[in-house]
């Protein structure tokens, strides 16, 4: 009697890297994460970042992989696949990490993955295809993250501050949590990802609507109704909705986001995995509505 293939799943982000080293007893692993497969040295600093994780007296028949950066840079997805299956000598998929999380979030169905942290997308997967909308990064998109209602607190305080908009309580928890820097402008300009320090005060803003500042609460709204927008606009044949991101571990927020979805005419179902579980999927089927977005090599 034949056993099933040993698996191995990995999620690449670009601050850290996961392999489930043991789907069955759920060992994970943990290192560095990578910038993206769209990096220059992308797919070099990518098997940098997995091969470490893995056991190399014991290679995997099966090697999953969601990486940051596969989904504009398919080629490199490609590339990544064949270093990894001529290191390991597996069989090796390789998709975006979205795709990998959206798998794993809907067990492989159709439905919407909504990701609301510190950036914002939905990914869409139904009969008509896989659609993405959104993921545009801070400075177009990401509309309703984190990042964004990091920004929107930091102009209404400046506003504040200057007399051209209205008192709010952010003014004084944003001062506080930007500390030793005297005003978020200075705050801003110091090295770092401005994007993930922007999103260190959705928190702020998040808690400020929930216990009545007009300001937070009008910030909140509107994020909560464009991540509805994009939610909806990722499909338009299924109602399912799966949610993923930071933001959703605020309960107020989470709650006011169902609400939204559901007046939208979505359901909002429970994840059945995360994007370890997608990775694994996505290794041992080819039958997946993602499956034109996977990248495979042995």
């Amino acid at each position: 009697m034949s056993s099933a293939p040993t698996a191995v799943a990995v999620d690449l982000g670009k601050t850290r890297c996961r392999a489930m080293v043991d789907a069955e007893q759920r060992v994970v692993r943990s290192g560095i994460g990578s910038p993206g497969l769209a990096t220059p040295n992308g797919v070099e600093d990518a098997v940098a970042s997995i091969l470490p994780l893995l056991d190399q007296d014991a290679a995997p028949q099966l090697l999953g992989v969601g990486a940051a950066g596969a989904w504009v840079a398919p080629a490199a997805a490609l590339a990544l696949a064949a270093a990894l299956a001529a290191s390991v000598r597996a069989r090796v998929a390789v998709a975006s990490d979205v795709v990998t999380a959206h798998a794993g979030a809907l067990g492989g169905s159709p439905g919407v993955l909504l990701i609301a942290g510190t950036g914002a997308a939905a990914l869409g997967a139904d009969a008509d295809g896989i659609r993405l909308i959104d993921g545009w990064g801070p400075d177009i998109g990401d509309l309703g993250s984190g990042s964004w209602l990091g920004r929107e607190a930091a102009r209404a305080v400046q506003r504040a501050t200057a007399g051209l908009g209205p008192d709010t309580r952010l003014s004084e928890t944003v001062a506080a949590s930007i500390l030793p820097a005297d005003d978020v402008v200075t705050w801003l300009a110091e090295e770092g990802s401005v994007a993930r320090r922007l999103g260190s005060l959705a928190p702020l803003v998040l808690d400020a609507a929930e216990t009545g500042d007009d300001v937070a609460h009008r910030i909140a709204t509107e994020g909560i109704r464009l991540l509805t927008a994009t939610a909806v606009a990722a499909s338009s044949l299924t109602r399912d909705i799966a949610l993923h991101g930071g933001l959703t571990d605020h309960a107020w927020f989470r709650d006011s986001l169902i609400s939204s979805l559901h007046a939208a005419g979505r359901r909002v179902v429970p994840a059945a995995g995360d994007a370890l579980d997608g990775a694994l999927l996505i290794a041992r089927r080819t039958d997946l509505p993602h499956e034109r977005f996977v990248h495979r090599a042995e």
